[in-house]
């Protein structure tokens, strides 16, 4: 009887909602009145005409995300936190004339590394004392340079770069070039992806003018730099999934619709959820175009047109050293790859192919198939490196008296070659874009507020809609 007089309610909810919608919302204003007349149950809402539903902000997408988390990738994406400012100290003091700097010059790079006062830079530094050496002049001026052990790794990354990683880097930028849709790409957001990919220091200097066979530098109207491909190479219009499938085929037939499935890992808490009614092998089966076939006729919001953004990402992520990118560095490239405005969120829902780490103010998303727990399966000789220079960082003894070196005196009259150096300002011009976090929030998670884990199960649910 209760189960009777229960769907009763439900069904006059759903006659009145159905009528409800049918109705012009400026000519109708919900009087709590009438409903409770209506459907015999008291509401304490009103809808006006003028109210709009507000977008959620950033701080409560990581709430709700915070279920999704996978605890091996988030070790991987802490175990590289230092790393990183390690590096852009080292890239730094390289490209300095004697390689040294005064103390107090690295000040303007706080918000690169991330050390917000009142932390000191020279803690910072003495942390690594098998990195980096601090001297002090007759003048009482701090100086700070690299060790013997970090002058050998510099060089020894200076020539992975000029070896055969070189060939590799010449075809994933071609490859770029190719999955765009004018076939060309800013040369500004090309080298946000300069560490990345393992991209030469002189990236945009030289490096971009000794390929002309593959691409060249053009400028636009408005004098913005452009990269643009300049042959198309067929073997390179080969997806990373069909040569783990098919192997390396001598000749590859014309980019066009694919229909292999992305390797998936979830955790094992996890399956009985993200499997549920068979939605996620409905998603597999579906074919998708190649993302160097031409996909101008797309229509944008599409089954087809989702997944193919799906394919773009795999495929720059398969790029990348560490199978591993921060996300805004996707989210630029979406009217280029012609990608979804909501990446974010295309992210967060096939997170079995991909997961997005929120360690930090920078959201970083993974390749899921290319790590095991917490380690990457096939590493190439840079992440070998890191892992070289990672082993150097960190010291708990004592903190060492910085000694005092008269050799320095000699370089009195030469500061100004250590101050605002217009060519050290250009060549990290793209580490200081990269690092503005507020810039970062404002991008990466105002369109995906919505993100849930009830919206995920309702796609999964009603693959039409998807």
């Amino acid at each position: 009887m209760y189960l009777a007089m229960a769907f009763k309610r439900f069904l006059k909810v759903t006659d009145y909602m159905s009528n409800f919608c049918a109705m012009k919302l400026p000519d109708f204003i919900m009087d709590t009145r009438y409903c409770s007349q209506r459907i015999g149950y008291q509401f304490e809402w009103i809808v006006w005409p003028s109210q709009k539903r507000l977008m959620t902000t950033s701080k409560r997408v990581q709430d709700r995300s915070k279920r999704k988390r996978v605890h091996d990738l988030e070790i991987a994406t802490e175990k590289w936190k230092i790393t990183s400012k390690v590096l852009f100290l080292l890239d730094l003091l390289n490209q300095q004339p004697e390689q040294i700097i005064p103390l107090r010059s690295l000040e303007q790079y706080r918000r690169q590394i991330n050390l917000p006062k009142p932390h000191k830079i020279s803690d910072f530094l003495r942390k690594s004392p098998k990195l980096f050496e601090l001297y002090k002049d007759h003048n009482g001026v701090i100086w700070c340079g690299m060790t013997n052990e970090a002058e050998d790794l510099v060089e020894e990354e200076m020539k992975i770069l000029d070896g055969k990683h070189q060939e590799n880097v010449v075809e994933y930028v071609t490859r770029f070039l190719m999955m765009s849709i004018d076939k060309r790409l800013p040369l500004d957001k090309i080298a946000h992806f300069r560490r990345d990919l393992g991209l030469p220091y002189d990236f945009r200097i030289n490096w971009v003018h000794k390929h002309p066979k593959h691409f060249r530098v053009v400028n636009s109207e408005d004098d913005v730099e452009y990269l643009e491909l300049t042959s198309w190479n067929p073997a390179w219009a080969v997806t990373e999934l069909e040569k783990k499938v098919y192997g390396v085929v001598s000749n590859p037939p014309t980019p066009g619709v694919l229909s292999l499935p992305f390797p998936m890992k979830f955790p094992s808490n996890y399956k009985k959820i993200f499997r549920y009614g068979g939605q996620i092998e409905h998603f597999q089966e579906r074919s998708y175009l190649s993302p160097y076939a031409d996909a101008q006729g797309l229509k944008a919001g599409s089954q087809e047109f989702d997944k193919r953004a799906v394919a773009i990402m795999h495929e720059l992520l398969s790029f990348s050293i560490e199978k591993k990118l921060v996300t805004d560095h996707l989210t630029h490239f979406r009217k280029e790859f012609l990608m979804p405005q909501k990446l974010m969120r295309l992210l967060l829902k096939h997170f079995g192919i991909f997961y997005v780490s929120e360690r930090g103010k920078r959201l970083s998303v993974f390749l899921t198939e290319a790590y095991e727990g917490p380690e990457l399966i096939d590493k190439c000789p840079l992440v070998l490196w890191k892992e070289k220079v990672q082993r150097l960082i960190g010291y708990r003894g004592r903190k060492r008296r910085i000694e005092t070196f008269s050799e320095f005196s000699d370089m009195e009259g030469e500061r100004n070659l250590f101050g605002e150096d217009e060519r050290i300002d250009n060549t990290f011009k793209e580490l200081e874009d990269d690092e503005s976090t507020e810039h970062v929030e404002n991008l990466s998670l105002a369109d995906d507020s919505e993100m849930d884990l009830g919206d995920i199960l309702t796609v999964y649910n009603n693959p039409k809609t998807s």
